[in-house]
Order: structure tokens, then sequence, then C-alpha cells
């Protein structure tokens, strides 16, 4: 907003998402004789005429103000780097040492604590304090280190629909916008059976992805990008799945290269020679799928079978379908059909400050927050120290305690030896009274403490 003498004229720019999101935003202002501009980050600029008649120059003559007001009242918090105005920059950090409740540099708590955020999940400033957000992680907790698993029967089942289906199905043009050229699967799952579905992705072009495990007991990842050509399977070398133990799998497609990596093997490179897009996209499954006719004939006896054992931090690209079956039924586009019971069955790790930390659930946004660690880690970090310098101080109070008992007893028994001496030999009194009278001086300087 500005004003030449012609009275207030704005320009403003609808961004479509929030701006306090806690994350850089790029603004680009510019006023001219014939228009002003406003552009933020990477969106269409807006623009406001200039009126036809009336002033065209700027004139001020008060000090720049950033951030707030002469008054202070209702001031900016947040954090400005590399101001430029008209082409020259100013030295924010020279005066933020200077201004009260300015600070120089843009750390923040998660400078320093936003490695506690584990598992994808993202480091929130707060006040005073830090969150973390694990919106886009498969874990919960307030570091995101809580696995969510579930015990699968063979009639469980968990769908999460990528679209509402009764949006999708009569408009063509919303299943042809559901194309991936990539995917990032993520699970873990402990099983004694083989063989298993453990996920599959439809689509309403009969072309789908798979994860399955098959009869020699060995992991497959089946990709049908291509409706008139038979899937690609892709098999790992490691073998022995169905043994109740839990095994982590990740896999990463772009374009036709597929990395896999189970657990702490080495990984393992593909290349797709069919498509590169997966299209139509429709709802990706976990458990027994119980309509065979959305299924590929090839995977419909398998499917039929279900999965019975447990399945841990399951994250496709960001969305995490078992923790929103768990979590957040009412509000996920998810269907559960059979028993969902939650296990610890994925569990690997415990975080040490978990104990000290509530958790947040926001229902509103759907993403699960967390409590503000922030305080009780400082806490605790010192109570560590205090703890160590009051050992330290113990220790060497003890040393001198015991170091001055020993001098102590050393020197009684010298001066018992000394009498036993004169005793027994009465001719030398003379002489060893004129030595124990300097030697008793000499004692008490040598043994003084």
């Amino acid at each position: 907003s500005f004003d030449v003498g012609n009275g207030p004229l704005k320009v403003s720019v609808k961004a479509g998402f929030p701006l306090n999101d806690n994350r850089w935003h790029h603004i680009q202002a510019e006023r001219n004789v014939k228009e002003a501009s406003l552009r933020l980050d990477g969106l269409p600029a807006a623009t406001q005429e200039a009126p036809a008649d009336g002033h065209i120059h700027l004139q001020l003559n008060s000090q720049l103000f950033i951030g707030g007001t002469a008054s202070r009242q209702k001031g900016f918090r947040g954090c400005i780097r590399s101001l430029r105005l008209n082409g020259i920059t100013l030295d924010l950090e020279d005066r933020a040492r200077i201004t009260p409740g300015v600070q120089a540099g843009c750390p923040g708590h998660c400078s320093t604590y936003g490695s506690l955020c584990q598992n994808f999940g993202r480091c929130e400033e707060g006040k005073k304090s830090f969150s973390c957000n694990c919106g886009s992680s498969a874990y919960t907790g307030a570091f995101c280190d809580e696995d969510v698993s579930v015990s699968f029967k063979s009639e469980t089942s968990i769908r999460y629909y990528f679209e509402d289906e009764t949006a999708v199905k009569p408009n063509r043009s919303i299943i042809s916008d559901m194309t991936s050229r990539a995917e990032s699967i993520s699970l873990s799952f402990r099983t004694s059976q083989s063989p298993a579905l453990l996920l599959y992705v439809s689509s309403y072009l009969r072309e789908y992805l798979a994860l399955v495990l098959n009869e020699q007991d060995e992991l497959e990842v089946r990709y049908k990008m291509d409706s008139s050509k038979d899937a690609e399977i892709l098999k790992s070398k490691v073998k022995n799945f169905s043994n109740q133990q839990l095994h982590s799998v990740s896999i990463s497609r772009v374009a036709e290269g597929v990395t896999l990596q189970i657990g702490k093997h080495d990984k393992e490179d593909f290349n797709l020679t069919s498509d590169i897009e997966f299209n139509g996209m429709k709802s990706l499954i976990l458990g027994r799928v119980h309509n065979s006719l959305e299924v590929n004939p090839e995977l419909a006896q398998l499917s039929s079978l279900g999965f019975t054992g447990c399945l841990s931090a399951v994250l496709f690209n960001s969305i995490s379908p078992v923790k929103a079956a768990l979590l957040h039924p009412d509000t996920s586009p998810v269907a559960i059909t059979g028993p969902l019971v939650r296990s610890s069955c994925g569990s690997t790790s415990v975080n040490p400050y978990a104990a000290e930390t509530t958790r947040h659930l926001s229902d509103q946004s759907g993403s699960e927050r967390t409590g503000q660690p922030l305080a009780n880690a400082i806490r605790r970090d010192s109570a560590l120290i205090g703890g160590l310098i009051a050992v330290v101080i113990f220790g060497i109070v003890s040393a001198l305690v015991i170091l001055a008992r020993f001098l102590y007893r050393r020197r009684g028994t010298c001066q018992n030896q000394e009498v036993k001496k004169q005793r027994d030999n009465p001719g030398l009194a003379f002489t060893n009274k004129t030595s124990s009278q300097n030697g008793l001086a000499e004692s008490q300087k040598e043994y003084f403490i």
C-alpha cells in the first residue's frame, strides 16, 4: 500500500496457501510512474495502474522502520533477510545487534534441536520452543519416532483412496491427472506367510503396482504401467522373509529407474522397459483385496489369501494409510474391512526424550503435532551437567580427605618409632633430644596441610 498524494492505493496477491508456515517466502515490490506491482514467490505478479492525473513522486522524509513502527505495537514476528531498497542491500544484521527484541540471524530452536524430529518429521518453531509435525511421516509421537503398527488377520483390509470415487468415475479428465512418474515406498513387515500380497496400488486403466512375497519366499516388485503388456517383475536377491523377523523395505522409482533396498543389504537397481507413467491411480490396498474384479487376473488368487502378520511404518510418497486408518479414520479417505488391531510389532527404538513430552492430535489439519519438548530437553541437559559437576567436586574433596588422613597417620608412626629408639639407646638421649626438637619442627613443616 502507498500514497503519493492522490489517496491510498493497495496491491494484493492471493497466495492460495498459508504464508505463516514457517518457511521462506520471496517478495518483490515495485512502483513507478505507470503502475505498482507485487510478486510473491513464483506466483504471477499483481499490478495496480497509477492514476492518469495527479501526483507521481513519492516523497518520504522519516526513518525506515522494518517489522514494525515507532510505537512497536503489533510488530512482525519472524525472520527477514536479503532486504534491498532501490538496488541497495540494507545491513539488517548490524542494526539487529543494537535493537531491543531483534536478534541477528534466524537460527531458531529448530537449528539446534531440529534433528530430534525423526522419520521425515518436520520441525516447526514455536514462541518459546518447537514441535515436530509428523503429518508427512509414517510415525507418531513427540519426535515422530513411535511406529504405527497393525496386526493383520487374513480377512483384514485397509484401502486408501487417492481421489473420491464418486468424483473420479464419471470424469475421465480427473483420471488422467492421477499420473505418477515417480514413487517412494517404505514399510516394515513380519510374517510367517508365503506367498503373500503386501501392498497393491490399483488403477482405473488396469495398471498396477504390487509388492509380493512369492512361493520361494522372495520379494518381488511388480509394475504394470502398460495395460497391453505383461507386468515387469523385479525380484530381490535377498531371501527368507517369512521367518517372523522384522524386515524393512524401501522402494524408489524415478521414470524407468527403480531402486530397492531391504534392511541393511546393498541397494539393488532395476530398469523398466515398458513405460514410465503410472496412469489413473485409484487406491492403495493393504491386506486382502475383497473385490477380485479390480485385481489383475495374475494376482487374483494371491490377493484372495489376504495377509497374516504385521505391517508397520507404511509410507507411500507422503501418505501413511496405516496411520490414517488408526488415528484419523473419520477424516481420511480410508475404508477398513475386518479386524484392525494396533500392535507394537514394529517397535525397534525408544527416544530418550519421549517420556517427558505430551502428544497433541490436530483433527482439523489431519497432521499429528506434539507438545513442546524443548524445555524438557534443556532441563534434562542442565540436570545432567549439574550432576557431573557435583560428582567431580565430591571426588576432589574425598581425595583430599584421604590424603590428609594418610599423612597424619604417617606422622604418628614416625614419632612412635623415634620414642622407642630413645628407650632402647639411653646413651644417645642427649643427642636424640636435640635432634628431636629440630626434627619436630621440620616434621611440622613437612607434613603441615
